[in-house]
């Protein structure tokens, strides 16, 4: 069964107001990451997305991660609790709470500006090419995974 389409204005909205109802106290029912952190690695997923602010990993890790892991993140399945992240993504200082939520809702509405087209066959710096089907999934599936993590 297909993941819901992102790129969709409603869907998006469901997402946004999901984003408006944490709190800088929200908690976690899981994981390390305080509210703040959650959204500054929601944005790290962006960056690596839409813009060249982080090193690609090496050749030989690049082809592991496709081979590996790729599936795993932009699949249907949804991921599973406290898994592993990658070394870019964790958020180890104490990110503005506000600054977060503004930059996420900002790359939100990016997306959706840029709609589905604009992804397919985008390049990732670790997974390589990717479908528009396959950066869909990774979108949703992360934030929607994170927003559950925070009750939302």
């Amino acid at each position: 069964m297909a993941l819901p389409n992102i790129f969709d204005q409603a869907i998006a909205g469901t997402f946004i107001q999901r984003i408006h109802s944490l709190q800088p106290d929200s908690e976690a029912r899981w994981g390390r990451m305080n509210a703040a952190q959650m959204m500054a690695h929601l944005n790290v997923m962006f960056e690596l997305a839409l813009e060249n602010k982080h090193e690609r990993p090496p050749v030989f890790v690049r082809w592991m991660m496709q081979r590996l892991i790729k599936r795993k993140l932009t699949g249907e399945a949804p991921y599973t609790r406290n898994s592993r992240t990658a070394p870019v993504m964790v958020i180890r200082h104490q990110p503005d709470f506000a600054i977060e939520q503004k930059r996420l809702l900002e790359y939100l509405a990016l997306i959706l500006a840029h709609g589905r087209t604009y992804f397919d066959l985008r390049e990732h710096p670790a997974f390589g090419k990717m479908t528009d089907t396959e950066w869909n999934n990774l979108f949703y599936k992360h934030i929607d995974h994170h927003l559950q993590q925070f009750d939302r």
